[in-house]
């Protein structure tokens, strides 16, 4: 089994900071890329940032130059920190990982329980 586990998230002001952070752990191989996505009510889930093993970094564009994207390849790590939020930035953030579980086999999407961040005008 694998298991991503988020912590974080919470209530804040618009122009506050959060971060996220998620955990890897179980039975994996190796990780690709990792990153954190979200999804407010009524919307599809949607990308935030994304960074590969080679700490390659991708951002939506609402969240550029705001949000930034970190990862500890040995600890299985990855944060988002969150600056300058606004009440649109309001959603669940979900983990994301692909990971490989062998060294023969495919890589599986895996996906956190969520955590949620909330911001207030």
């Amino acid at each position: 089994q694998v298991h991503l586990v988020e912590s974080g998230g919470g209530l804040v002001q618009a122009g506050g900071s959060l971060r996220l952070s998620c955990a890897a752990s179980g039975n994996i191989f190796i990780i690709g890329a990792m990153g954190w996505y979200r999804q407010a009510p009524g919307k599809l889930r949607e990308l935030v940032a994304t960074i590969t093993t080679g700490l390659n970094t991708n951002y939506a564009d609402s969240v550029k130059g705001r949000f930034t994207i970190f990862r500890d390849n040995a600890k299985n790590t990855v944060d988002l920190q969150m600056n300058s939020l606004k009440p649109e930035d309001t959603a669940v953030y979900y983990c994301n990982a692909l990971i490989k579980r062998d060294l023969w086999g495919d890589y599986y999407d895996y996906w956190g329980q969520g955590t949620q961040v909330t911001v207030s005008s």
